[in-house]
């Protein structure tokens, strides 16, 4: 979201700013979720996926999994890393379908090479830009990220940072040290007349240099419309916005399956499962 005041980034860690205050309001006010699943749609457009494919994609700085969840709708698989622990634990009370692990994406991305066929990110890179310890060199920190993000990603595949930068020189050290790890690519921006609607999408390729995709110019600023109000209690599962009530044999199949498209272990589907058992004694 854009800040009018003082920057987040200016208030500390990450892992500090983000609490569970601040988490729980990832969860339940309607103009933060619209905004985040917006620019997930946005991001997600720039990449460029192949149609009707279903493919692996890392989501860095996946907070309470707004993001993953137009990945998932939109049938794709995922995998989210972030460094707040606040938030990863509204990522799992709402039963987000993609895993989730707590990291630090400036000590690099902890995956095998090749391992996702995309890459998005929503508001975090900017974090890098700040050094919280002595030891923090932002330039050693986004050139350990970008780099660690460049083995991790297919050849060819597309990486696309939504990120809100507070002046030309730390989009120039962004840029170079993506560049320095061997990306090609450049500055997507939407809405560039927009005081409010303005959007800063780095979008970056792991191979041949191709043309940038177009930005957004019809200056429809839907969010300066949209008033922020809270949803009383905690954002609605996936289960429960599809319908479906917890415990019940729809429930425990539909996590079966998606534990399997994750590759884990599950025990087969039998007509005793999600049937429930009588108490023992």
């Amino acid at each position: 979201m854009a800040y009018r005041g003082r920057r987040p980034e200016h208030s500390g860690p990450p892992e500090l700013f983000y609490d569970k205050n601040e988490a729980r309001k990832y969860v339940r006010n309607s103009r933060m979720i619209d905004v985040q699943t917006k620019m997930a749609q946005r991001a997600l457009e720039l990449l460029n996926l192949p149609e009707d494919q279903s493919c692996y994609l890392l989501d860095i700085g996946c907070g309470t999994g707004l993001s993953g969840d137009y990945l998932s709708d939109e049938g794709h698989y995922w995998v989210g890393i972030d460094i707040s622990p606040a938030m990863l634990d509204e990522a799992l009370d709402r039963d987000t379908e993609g895993d989730v692990l707590l990291g630090d994406m400036g000590q690099g991305i902890p995956f095998r090479p090749g391992s996702f066929d995309g890459c998005i990110s929503i508001s975090a890179i900017q974090w890098l830009c700040n050094a919280n310890k002595k030891s923090d060199i932002p330039a050693k920190r986004l050139y350990c990220f970008f780099s660690s993000l460049y083995s991790v990603l297919v050849r060819g595949a597309r990486a696309v940072l939504q990120l809100y930068p507070e002046n030309s020189d730390q989009l120039e050290l962004i840029t170079t040290q993506a560049t320095k790890a061997g990306f090609t690519g450049g500055m997507v921006v939407d809405y560039p007349n927009s005081a409010k609607a303005k959007k800063f999408y780095l979008c970056l390729f792991s191979g041949p240099a191709t043309s940038l995709p177009k930005e957004l110019s019809e200056s429809q600023d839907e969010e300066e419309a949209t008033e922020s109000k809270f949803i009383n209690g905690r954002m609605p599962s996936r289960a429960a916005r599809r319908g479906m009530v917890k415990k019940t044999r729809e429930w425990v199949l539909e996590k079966k399956a998606r534990r399997r498209r994750q590759g884990k272990e599950v025990r087969p589907d039998t007509q005793y499962t999600g049937r429930k058992r009588k108490p023992r004694f």
